[in-house]
């Protein structure tokens, strides 16, 4: 992660730089015009450098004056800029963020299958709390440092500062290694460049983008997109549905978590399940009345989703199930039929 590095310490390298480049510029320049040795030149480059006013190693020449003063001029600026990158990292926490950032990029380079969320935003800070209560492994990308040490709630998240339309930053975030990328960025013009580029730097990613506006989305899918989704255009519909289907939509609301009373969508594959939970039908495993979850939905290999299947159907080899119920109902499912 020696590029993520890098962008964190260039201050402090600048500064390194500037400091080192003064001090040969002055011990060259003594050793030139005065004839000093190297330790008596070092010396008078120091003190110049410093401005502390200690006396001269020997009475400079009228060369030896003009160069000082010259080099005094210019060091004024160097000496106050090095001053103040060195107490900002160690008086003002940058360097602990600095370490803090190394070591979160440590942790994302060992990463593998696991999210991208770009921009953090409604809709990111959204996406990374529901990753997060599912488990999923996932780290944020987002450009400004202010709103990643605005939000000291989410310090639990992996954070990488950097603009995501670039593609070194998206491989700073493991690209090339992650299974989904999620573009949240307020800008469509911003998405349709990720997409582009994500699509690009990993083939057979999944990528699921927002837009604002009914064009974008279909530049979107052609940049390769998954999925898209528009939350305006859903967060009028839900206004109007709460008139049309208020019921329907309370119902939907317990399933997203609104309510304090709440239920779960969960589904499992056929590699998940027990040995003995596999190729017998829905009555055999009796799951609604050993843990109070039912079986709503099947997605059987690439057909369409088989809904309220008969107690006859069998789970097959490549079937995904598709489970209503309570959080501990799911749970107890889990602990009951699969591995």
């Amino acid at each position: 992660m020696w590029i993520f590095n890098l962008r964190v310490f260039r201050k402090l390298w600048l500064a390194i730089g500037l400091f080192l480049s003064s001090m040969v510029i002055g011990i060259l320049m003594f050793m030139s015009i005065e004839d000093f040795g190297v330790a008596d030149a070092f010396y008078m480059a120091v003190i110049t450098f410093s401005t502390v006013g200690f006396q001269e190693v020997h009475q400079l020449s009228p060369d030896g004056r003009m160069f000082t003063a010259f080099y005094i001029i210019l060091n004024l600026g160097i000496f106050a800029y090095v001053i103040s990158v060195f107490s900002t990292f160690l008086f003002e926490g940058e360097l602990r963020k600095a370490l803090n950032n190394f070591m979160i990029g440590r942790e994302v380079k060992k990463m593998k299958e696991h999210i991208i969320i770009c921009g953090f935003g409604r809709n990111g800070v959204k996406a990374a709390e529901v990753l997060y209560n599912e488990k999923q492994k996932f780290v944020v990308v987002e450009k400004e440092a202010e709103v990643i040490n605005a939000q000291a709630a989410y310090s639990k998240y992996q954070f990488i500062q950097g603009d995501s339309t670039q593609d070194e930053v998206l491989l700073e975030a493991g690209i090339e290694r992650a299974t989904t990328l999620i573009t949240t960025l307020p800008k469509d013009s911003d998405n349709v460049f990720i997409v582009l580029t994500a699509r690009q730097l990993n083939p057979s990613l999944r990528i699921i983008a927002r837009a604002s506006e009914s064009i974008s989305e279909k530049k979107l899918y052609r940049a390769g997109a998954n999925n898209v989704v528009m939350p305006d255009s859903l967060g009028g519909a839900h206004m109007a549905q709460l008139i049309t289907k208020p019921y329907v939509i309370e119902f939907l609301e317990m399933l997203s978590g609104v309510h304090d009373k709440q239920m779960a969508l969960e589904e499992v594959e056929y590699a998940q399940l027990k040995k003995e939970s596999k190729d017998i039908s829905i009555r055999q495993l009796d799951i609604r009345n050993t843990t109070g979850a039912s079986i709503i939905a099947f997605k059987r290999g690439k057909k369409n989703f088989l809904f309220n299947p008969s107690g006859e159907e069998e789970i097959r080899d490549g079937d995904i199930i598709i489970l209503l119920g309570s959080p501990e109902s799911i749970d107890l499912f889990r602990e009951n039929y699969c591995q």
